[in-house]
């Protein structure tokens, strides 16, 4: 699935992320500053969280409540390869049923084996952001 839109679109974009998800784990892929933490925002609230909702760069995980269970939010761009990971617990959290939402999920591929869709952010040429979707979970890229 390919999505083109503008900020003032996230929420709406967020919706059909949740219509068609197939896991529970997404992945989010792109530059820094192409929009993903805001995206996971959108998502947190669409979810039906009302909790506040910022980048975990420094905690590395950040956790939302909803009516149903937990979201966890994950930045890793700042851990430098997968013991750090497995320091802070990674694999605890992949095994839990909850949501996870992981920016830069590059840096723990290797522990990824439960289902997950892929979501890679972009810009096009006028400035528009391109969302693709994998809704597919056998592959990575």
């Amino acid at each position: 699935m390919k999505i083109s839109y503008e900020l003032n679109e996230v929420k709406n974009v967020a919706k059909k992320i949740i219509e068609n998800a197939t896991s529970k784990t997404l992945l989010f892929y792109g530059n820094m500053g192409v929009g993903k933490t805001t995206l996971i925002k959108a998502l947190v609230k669409a979810l039906g969280s009302d909790d506040e909702v910022s980048s975990p760069t420094f905690s590395i995980v950040n956790e939302y409540q909803i009516d149903d269970g937990l979201i966890y939010h994950f930045d890793l761009y700042r851990i430098n390869d997968i013991e750090e990971a497995y320091n802070f617990g990674i694999e605890d959290y992949l095994d839990s049923e909850h949501w996870k939402l992981i920016e830069w999920p590059e840096k723990i591929e290797s522990v990824l084996y439960e289902d997950f869709n892929t979501i890679h952010i972009d810009f096009d040429n006028r400035n528009k952001r391109i969302l693709k979707i994998n809704i597919k979970a056998d592959s990575l890229n």
